[in-house]
């Protein structure tokens, strides 16, 4: 049963193109409905956001998917501006990364992230760890509708 009748706006930040692919396979393959933007930094995710720099038509994302090692402003500070700004601060912020690290998982808690999945080195894994996320996101959770 799908809770969301809309399709969801999901902005997925990542430099790792092989992820990026691999993202995009996951939600072709589950045949989701859903609009995946690309950010490749923190930089242009910002832009995108903050709607700026040729992202001015850009839709508030629904969720965000965050790597956290990211060239230019890390994920890190893009979570943390994300739920300090009053509009940006209820987008769900799923940090998707490779770092099992204590101190990054502790941070992005600290920081609001709204869960934090470490990234499966195994592309079958991964794309079923994406389903599961988009599953669970934009099927079974309510979701603010930003856009309106």
């Amino acid at each position: 049963m799908t809770v969301n009748a809309r399709l969801a706006e999901i902005l997925l930040v990542e430099d790792n193109e092989g992820d990026i692919e691999l993202t995009k396979e996951a939600f072709e393959e589950a045949k989701f409905r859903n609009n995946l933007h690309i950010a490749q930094d923190g930089e242009e995710a910002l832009d995108f956001l903050f709607k700026r720099n040729g992202y001015e038509d850009a839709l508030t994302p629904d969720i965000v998917l965050l790597d956290l090692n990211l060239p230019a402003t890390d994920g890190r500070e893009v979570l943390e501006i994300i739920k300090a700004d009053k509009h940006l601060k209820r987008t769900p912020v799923i940090v998707l990364t490779s770092s099992q690290a204590d101190k990054d998982i502790i941070g992005s808690y600290d920081l609001h992230a709204n869960c934090y999945i470490v990234k499966p080195v195994d592309a079958v894994k991964f794309m079923d760890v994406v389903q599961h996320v988009e599953n669970f996101w934009v099927d079974i959770v309510c979701l603010p509708n930003q856009n309106k």
